[in-house]
């Protein structure tokens, strides 16, 4: 019950801002040196708190964490255009908002992919950056754009993509029965929070989130990568150690990219995370 009040009275506190033309939900936590939380598809803000690292993050810091536009409590345009590239600019624009020079940044699973494009378009407004689950979209091919295409256009259809559910499942977990899949579209059709026309038009501006290999390969903000051992993700994360061997990488045994042994609720993803924040917390904040 203590944690549904917790819960609630942050939340209670979010505000908006205009981000372009697109109102933007977010919340800002705490005292210190600046966290900006950037979730991931189909999430909110709300799960940070709910996995804890929001409120064990403000114990020390200033945190920020918004509902991505196309989620959550912020609005939910129908254009492919509306997002892309404009999520991670909504980052830079809420930083402007609050008055944010510089601050730590950290995004799992579609969070990651935009804190990567992040850290191409505007390396000087982070002292570091996290990414957990995901390693940015650098390697892209034409099977890439067959796996949107599907996505988006079962998404419009189901109000959810079960391709997409059984990229990010635990190993070895049994594939949904049709009947599994009717039943949850029945109840995604009909929940208001959630706008399936939104969700489709994300997922189609996957390509406008495409860096290059040698992109990430000259980042040079510190950066740190958290990956489960049984997350399919692993792989990127791995590559991109290869392409930037500066890149701290923290393998997260038996963690997976969701699901009951999801990474972000594990203790090493909190611990890691607060270890490369403490020695890279040298910077002028405005």
């Amino acid at each position: 019950m203590l944690g549904l009040v917790i819960t609630q009275s942050i939340v209670a506190q979010g505000k908006y801002f205009d981000s372009n033309g697109v109102n933007i939900h977010y919340i800002d936590q705490g005292a210190g040196v600046p966290i900006v939380l950037v979730h991931g598809r189909g999430g909110s803000l709300q799960g940070w708190i709910a996995n804890g690292v929001l409120p064990n993050l403000t114990k020390d810091y200033r945190v920020v964490a918004f509902d991505l536009r196309g989620h959550g409590l912020s609005a939910k345009p129908h254009t492919q255009q509306q997002y892309g590239k404009e999520m991670a600019l909504d980052i830079v624009r809420l930083m402007d908002h609050l008055g944010i020079e510089k601050a730590h940044i950290i995004g799992y699973s579609l969070g990651a992919n935009i804190v990567a494009q992040l850290l191409i378009l505007h390396p000087e407004r982070f002292i570091t950056a996290t990414l957990g689950g995901s390693a940015g979209r650098f390697r892209w091919t034409t099977n890439d754009d067959e796996i949107v295409e599907r996505e988006a256009s079962e998404t419009e259809r189901l109000g959810f993509s079960p391709s997409f559910d059984t990229r990010i499942a635990p190993p070895n977990t049994a594939k949904a029965t049709d009947e599994e899949i009717k039943k949850r579209s029945a109840v995604a059709l009909v929940n208001p929070a959630e706008d399936r026309f939104a969700m489709a038009a994300i997922i189609r501006s996957s390509r406008d989130q495409l860096i290059s290999a040698e992109e990430v390969a000259a980042v040079k903000v510190p950066t740190l990568g958290i990956v489960g051992s049984k997350d399919s993700f692993i792989l990127s994360l791995q590559d991109l150690k290869q392409q930037r061997p500066g890149l701290q990488l923290v393998i997260v045994e038996n963690g997976t990219h969701s699901g009951e042994e999801d990474t972000r609720k594990r203790p090493e993803f909190i611990a890691a995370i607060r270890q490369f924040i403490a020695s890279n917390s040298k910077a002028p904040l405005k």
